[in-house]
């Protein structure tokens, strides 16, 4: 059990006619909040979660929204910073170290383990997609999906955090980002390889691709689910946006907007994404198309990955790319849709932000 207390960090960094920006943390070490498609509250906005590497490695964080104070929730030797998603009810961070699924108390740091993995190597080698190690959480909190490398095929685990069971549902060659679908815990979407991307499953393993790229050059990425549509948002690198209905198979274009790494709010109806290769900062979007995008405020965060840059650079295979994700501002908004956070090095270190929105 880890629970320990640290004063706040937080500050006002600036303020326009958009928003007021507070910069959470402040120790020279990595921050950063989970990723663009993952809750970094709780559904109540009791606490924000963010990882820090402040002891040498990285562990799980909160800042108590009552007070300001910091809270260390872990001690592991070896957890994979990418794979923390916490519940909506706040009961529970879950989160991937070594070889072992566990999770979390957000209120006394106890800590449960819910699966083993066995000797697999967990995740693909690299920065980016599968190799970061992202897994999905169900909106009740009771089923937990984690992809897992095995030799040549990745396993898909679904472990029952009610019943605390666990087992194989899915083998594929590359599973990649796995979110189950808001509006159906039935419904998981998960990335494939580079160059076919966009897959659904149920959680019997009744897996489906619901959209194929229309040419070789067509970079498709970022896929997220757009909560009360049932829906998923996809990139079209550096082109836009599209929408995908996977019972139809249906395709619209969303917008034109160089959508980077986009994650709409609870209610579906906005979208906030950064930019790159130009970085025009982060941005508000009317997914009603109502509205024109909305400038919201310059992270000025490095960005590393030169490939984005480029065409395609995955149709003959992976490739390696020097991309740290904790340079990317993945920007994601709050429950209640006033707040914004984001990851941004630009003071030389990964540190956490909160944009707070005006009206």
């Amino acid at each position: 059990m880890s629970w320990k207390l640290l004063p706040p960090e937080a500050r006002v960094v600036s303020e326009t006619e958009t928003a007021v920006v507070r910069q959470v943390t402040s120790h020279p070490s990595i921050h950063h909040h989970p990723f663009f498609f993952v809750d970094a509250w709780d559904a109540a906005g009791r606490f924000l979660v963010f990882l820090s590497h402040r002891t040498g490695a990285p562990q799980i964080y909160i800042e108590l929204q009552d007070s300001g104070e910091l809270v260390q929730l872990t001690e592991e030797d070896s957890l994979a910073e990418w794979s923390v998603i916490p519940s909506k009810d706040g009961a529970w961070i879950y989160f991937v170290s070594g070889q072992t699924g566990k999770r979390v108390s957000a209120t006394d740091g106890t800590v449960e383990e819910l699966v083993s993995f066995g000797t697999a190597e967990m995740r693909e080698d690299g920065m980016v997609g599968a190799a970061m190690g992202t897994t999905a959480l169900s909106a009740s909190g009771r089923f937990w999906a984690v992809p897992v490398k095995t030799g040549a095929v990745s396993r898909f685990w679904l472990i029952d955090t009610e019943r605390q069971s666990a087992g194989i549902f899915l083998e594929r060659d590359t599973i990649g980002h796995p979110q189950f679908c808001p509006d159906d815990e039935n419904l998981i979407l998960f990335a494939g390889p580079m160059t076919d991307r966009v897959w659904v499953t149920d959680r019997n393993g009744n897996a489906r691709r619901i959209f194929e790229r229309e040419h070789s050059l067509q970079w498709i990425t970022h896929e997220v689910w757009r909560p009360g549509h049932r829906t998923v948002l996809f990139v079209d690198w550096p082109n836009g946006m599209g929408e995908i209905d996977p019972d139809s198979g249906g395709v619209r274009r969303v917008t034109d907007f160089p959508v980077w790494h986009g994650g709409p709010d609870y209610s579906g109806e906005r979208l906030v994404c950064d930019t790159n290769f130009p970085d025009r900062g982060l941005h508000l979007l009317d997914l009603t198309g109502v509205r024109p995008p909305q400038f919201l405020h310059a992270p000025e965060a490095s960005s590393r990955g030169d490939h984005w840059a480029h065409p395609f650079p995955y149709n003959d295979g992976p490739v390696k790319v020097y991309a740290p994700q904790h340079t990317h501002p993945h920007p994601r908004f709050s429950p209640s849709g006033d707040e914004v956070v984001f990851t941004s090095d630009k003071t030389g270190t990964a540190q956490v932000y909160v944009a707070q929105l005006k009206s």
